[in-house]
């Protein structure tokens, strides 16, 4: 899936479940765009459309600006009323994968199997602790250079 420039189109998933971690949290909401590869991810009890409109708000809008387009599969928290009648108030078009095709989501499950190969190690020396430390798990990520640019997440953010 090909962007025409950093942070206009988004891939979502939610990851999990996980093994309980402080706060109750469980599963990972990830988002990653298209562009810069760039990750977002956070650590969450519960996944509803109000906890993704969210973090939706939080690490995209507040960081990068209004989005075009948000790609997601056909879970109920992202294909709600509440959240199409949001994205539509603020001109984010919503866009499913089909169920038989996550591979159109392609960049969100690539993240996805490294986020959980990074948790899965934490787990093993961290326990419960592990939802704390999910941001040292993306920025990671961020610092490694893309075979599509040659850079970092963070500098194609920069100079593209």
């Amino acid at each position: 899936m090909l962007s025409p420039c950093p942070f206009i189109q988004w891939g979502m998933d939610i990851v999990g479940p996980f093994p309980l971690a402080t706060g109750q949290r469980k599963f990972l909401l990830v988002a990653i765009d298209y562009f810069t590869k760039w990750v977002e991810a956070e650590p969450q009890a519960r996944i509803t459309e109000g906890e993704v409109m969210k973090f939706i708000w939080k690490n995209i809008v507040c960081h990068f600006g209004i989005p075009r387009e948000i790609i997601s599969d056909n879970g109920r928290q992202f294909q709600d009323r509440r959240i199409q009648e949001w994205c539509q108030g603020l001109h984010i078009r919503q866009r499913f994968t089909t169920v038989a095709h996550p591979q159109v989501n392609g960049q969100v499950e690539v993240t996805n199997r490294i986020l959980i190969q990074e948790i899965k190690r934490r787990l093993e020396r961290v326990g419960r602790n592990w939802g704390r430390r999910t941001n040292q798990c993306h920025v990671g990520l961020q610092d490694n250079p893309q075979r599509v640019y040659g850079r970092n997440p963070f500098l194609t953010s920069i100079w593209h």
